[in-house]
């Protein structure tokens, strides 16, 4: 099985350490099912969203470096903002910025980092390199 190695913070390996028989153990069981969840929340919190307001969250984080203390529905409401007022992405994308807000604020801080983890990957990732941005949200999210 391949290996990964994750830089953890003190608190996190201690948690590993308390709820697992070993730090390796927590880790071995955590990241597949953080890697399951992801796929499935962005499953489900897809399908709320149009094409046009896919393409809009995911024009928002163009050049966003995502950071885990950030992952949460406020920095997706103001990532989307900030891209509709300084760049009129919605308009460019055919979404509505009053009907995308509404449906960003019903989200749960778990479904908006999905949004954000995937809207990220798709510029940053080399899977994706050379792929539309409608192919991208037909492939990931169809």
């Amino acid at each position: 099985m391949p290996q990964v190695a994750a830089r953890i913070t003190n608190d996190q390996e201690k948690w590993l350490k308390d709820y697992f028989k070993t730090k390796s153990a927590g880790a071995e069981f955590i990241l597949p099912w953080a890697v399951d969840v992801f796929f499935k929340s962005i499953r489900n919190v897809s399908s709320d969203f149009s094409v046009a307001e896919l393409k809009t969250i995911l024009e928002s984080h163009r050049d966003v470096k995502l950071l885990p203390n950030q992952s949460k529905q406020a920095y997706l409401l103001l990532r989307v903002e900030e891209a509709c007022e300084e760049h009129s992405v919605h308009i460019q994308h055919g979404a509505s910025k009053s009907n995308l807000e509404v449906k960003l604020r019903r989200l749960t801080d778990l479904q908006a980092t999905a949004l954000m983890i995937w809207a990220t990957a798709y510029w940053v990732s080399k899977a994706w390199n050379g792929v539309s941005v409608e192919d991208y949200v037909k492939l990931s999210c169809g």
